[in-house]
């Protein structure tokens, strides 16, 4: 029986490879870092996302995470707060992708870093090496696309520009920051700010390729605006520790895969949700496990596809449309107006972008 192959070493991948080498079908992983790496991600581990490392044997307390229990949405200087109906972490994807990944290296898996796909041909991965095995492809390169396998960008929502940034967090932003996730909806685009690991804060963000145009097309001209929004404002004191932020362009957000090759896609590579309000980082671990249970017991990748389309497409369906909604000045005005009115509409809004109970639960998770 020759073994399946996994095309990246994320979330999803790594899961995927815990999983396959839990149920005996311990899989080749292609990675094409060498090692720890920091990625584009809001870095919000939701309670699914924790349930689904749990079930696979990884304790993601160790890696000291902050808690998070509070949402908070600002739109000038208008404000809304609500209670979470679950406590996330904020713990950063260096830690976490090389933690999952020496997971699935004791649990069985085959993990090879510093090995770059460079398309696939007859079934196979080829690498600068050679080729792997025709077993199972499993393809969870993230947000970017393995030449030759494009994601279809029809009905999403592009010319979106992501920007990362790592800053030292002094004690008193900290302390204001404690349990908490604030998203800032701007002209062009959103932010989201939270701590992790380390004392450290994660600033993430997506502007529109037309407004930072509009601003210089630099990050400094960038981050000189975002600095105007009262609540990015107290980042102005704060010490940057990455010495140019990260960027990503042209992610087709809205994306969900429809089943058809022998092809089974993970992560960002199934569905791409906004990250306004959607929880990628569960989908990408609940994908992976559930990728990796069918392909255990054999079912093809269409009808793995369709499956995951069922748990997640709703979902991002709607962060999609909200994220539409919250473009225009007033929307975003008449969305934090509508939620600081009724704080348990955040609530609500946070439970139904995320994978329900039911579903996490038919994961095994």
């Amino acid at each position: 029986m020759t073994r399946p192959v996994i095309i990246g070493g994320g979330l999803a991948g790594g899961a995927a490879a815990v999983r396959l080498a839990q149920r005996g079908r311990a899989p080749l992983l292609l990675e094409r870092e060498a090692g720890a790496h920091d990625k584009i991600c809001g870095e919000f581990l939701s309670v699914e996302a924790g349930r689904h490392l749990s079930a696979l044997g990884f304790d993601v307390a160790r890696l000291g995470g902050a808690r998070i229990d509070r949402v908070r949405i600002h739109a000038g200087h208008r404000t809304a707060e609500a209670r979470l109906p679950f406590v996330a972490t904020g713990v950063t994807r260096r830690s976490l992708d090389a933690a999952l990944l020496d997971h699935a290296a004791a649990a069985g898996a085959e993990v090879r870093r510093d090995t770059a796909v460079r398309h696939i041909a007859g079934g196979r991965a080829v690498t600068a090496d050679g080729t792997t095995d025709a077993g199972p492809l499993l393809l969870a390169t993230g947000k970017h696309d393995l030449r030759g396998e494009p994601r279809d960008p029809a009905g999403t929502i592009q010319g979106l520009i992501g920007f990362k940034q790592f800053f030292r967090a002094l004690p008193r932003l900290r302390a204001a920051l404690a349990g908490a996730v604030e998203i800032t909806a701007f002209d062009g685009g959103y932010a989201g700010l939270q701590c992790v690991e380390g004392d450290r804060l994660n600033l993430c963000l997506l502007v529109d390729r037309t407004r930072f145009g509009v601003l210089g097309g630099s990050w400094p001209a960038l981050f000189a605006a975002l600095l105007r929004e009262p609540g990015l404002a107290p980042l102005a004191d704060v010490e940057p520790l990455l010495a140019r932020p990260l960027t990503i362009a042209n992610v087709p957000y809205g994306y969900l895969a429809r089943p058809g090759d022998d092809l089974y896609r993970l992560g960002d590579q199934a569905a791409v949700i906004p990250s306004f309000c959607g929880d990628g980082m569960a989908m990408a671990l609940h994908g992976g496990r559930l990728a990796a249970d069918m392909v255990a017991d054999g079912a093809p990748a269409p009808v793995f596809q369709q499956a995951l389309r069922a748990d997640v497409g709703r979902q991002v369906r709607l962060a999609t449309n909200l994220q539409r909604f919250a473009t225009s000045r007033a929307g975003r005005f008449a969305l934090v107006a509508g939620l600081g009115a009724v704080p348990a509409a955040l609530a609500a809004l946070a439970r139904w972008t995320r994978v329900e109970p039911a579903a996490v639960a038919r994961a095994g998770a």
